[in-house]
């Protein structure tokens, strides 16, 4: 866990105060209990928005520094990587001449980092910043200008908290980064924008502020870009890739937010939404999700999406500002299913003690089980996605021993001889 704090030492803090707020991270074991904890910061201000953990079990955290010693603008990037027990390995403070707020941090497959910041700032030419006295801080300036009054700042560190490559993506109006996803082509990013088609922008917006992703591959490179309307001011704020069931492709990626209400409150401002788009951005379908109270401001933090297929939405609510209470909405995973993709498998008896049906039918028509021609391969996955079971068949209905299955949930995958898929979740009694 990473936060920010203003306190010193005492009650559950072990460290003192490093001066003005400071990053205190708390590492804890799946019961809770607090392995160990540790304070970062100087005797500036420092916030943390975002942490990961690296492919070697260790974590990376990305903060805000104001008026950093030795830094470049009003507000600068810093990034620390720690191993598994706590040791600090390095630092890094990135920045341009004027304010830059890092937004999310994702990590990536090599081992490193993908850094999305909101820039409102200048390339940092001058007198190159150095370590600061005897520290082995590592300082990177700004190397790319800004289009407008505020980009998309893209940073992908190595798994030695150096930088690779860094973008920057604007049109002449506010751009505002606010959330990265990996997916097996590369990243998208996300956030909203008040640019017309300007700059490196190659989409316009509709009206207020619309949602604006740009995809990229690993090395940055731009593959798509797409805008996306609700109403007036529209605020990215969630995304989760959908991968097929082996986890090696993307299917597509759910996106989460809200439209913030300017003056008075219409329908559906004021409500979580969701989007599912493919994997070049065309949008499949879109859904606000009120949940069983509906209050007056309501505001989307995040969602995330349960191995079960699940969905968790979840942000703040309250009858005026101020005032917020916790706003958390579950979805089903057979609502989900039927929003992302058509079920062509039904299983019965759900859920099951020792045998059960999978029957197996395309509604279209163009295949066909029972024909005496048509075959299809049944596998049955843990939640793991490590295979468990498989057979072939000809039939409509098959039976499929669960007696050696320990209790839980499982996915049943269907492949035809046409690469037609399809699948359902088994829950074992």
């Amino acid at each position: 866990m990473a936060g920010t704090s203003h306190s010193g030492k005492g009650l559950d803090k072990k460290d003192a105060s490093k001066g003005g707020s400071d990053i205190w991270l708390i590492r804890i074991n799946e019961f809770g209990d607090e392995l160990w904890q540790k304070t970062l910061g100087t005797s500036q201000d420092e916030e943390a928005r975002s942490v990961i953990q690296t492919a070697d079990f260790g974590f990376m955290i990305a903060g805000n520094v104001q008026n950093a010693a030795n830094g470049f603008g009003s507000k600068d990037v810093t990034v620390t990587r720690l191993d598994k027990n706590g040791k600090v390995l390095s630092e890094l403070v990135l920045g341009g001449r004027g304010l830059d707020e890092v937004e999310k941090m994702i990590p990536t497959p090599d081992g490193g980092a993908l850094l999305g910041v909101y820039s409102r700032s200048s390339a940092f030419v001058g007198s190159g910043k150095m370590e600061a006295g005897s520290s082995a801080i590592n300082f990177q300036p700004k190397t790319s200008n800004n289009f407008g009054e505020g980009d998309y700042w893209i940073i992908k560190l190595s798994k030695d908290n150096k930088v690779e490559w860094e973008k920057n993506f604007g049109g002449k109006g506010d751009d505002h980064l606010r959330t990265m996803a990996f997916t097996s082509s590369g990243y998208i990013i996300g956030g909203e924008s008040r640019s017309e088609k300007s700059g490196n922008k190659t989409v316009g917006i509709e009206e207020g502020t619309d949602i604006w992703l740009i995809s990229l591959n690993t090395k940055g490179e731009e593959q798509w870009q797409k805008s996306y309307n609700f109403k007036n001011r529209d605020i990215l704020m969630g995304m989760n890739v959908i991968n097929t069931r082996d986890g090696k492709n993307s299917k597509g990626v759910l996106l989460g937010g809200y439209t913030q209400a300017e003056g008075r409150i219409e329908a559906d401002d004021e409500t979580f939404w969701m989007m599912y788009i493919d994997n070049d951005g065309n949008e499949q379908w879109r859904k606000h999700v009120k949940g069983e109270s509906r209050k007056k401001e309501e505001r989307l933090s995040d969602l995330k999406m349960n191995k079960d297929g699940s969905i968790v939405l979840r942000g703040t609510s309250a009858e005026e500002l101020g005032k917020e209470n916790w706003k958390i909405v579950k979805l089903g995973d057979s609502q989900i299913d039927e929003l992302i993709e058509k079920q062509n498998i039904k299983i019965y008896p759900n859920p099951v003690s020792d045998y059960c049906y999978v029957e197996i039918g395309f509604e279209d028509g163009s295949w066909k089980l029972g024909d005496g021609k048509s075959e299809a391969e049944i596998t049955l996955y843990d939640m793991g996605g490590r295979q468990l079971q498989s057979l072939k068949t000809k039939n409509k209905v098959t039976k499929i021993n669960t007696q050696n299955l320990i209790q839980g949930a499982y996915l049943v995958v269907v492949k035809t001889d046409t690469e037609k898929t399809a699948n359902a979740k088994l829950i074992k009694k």
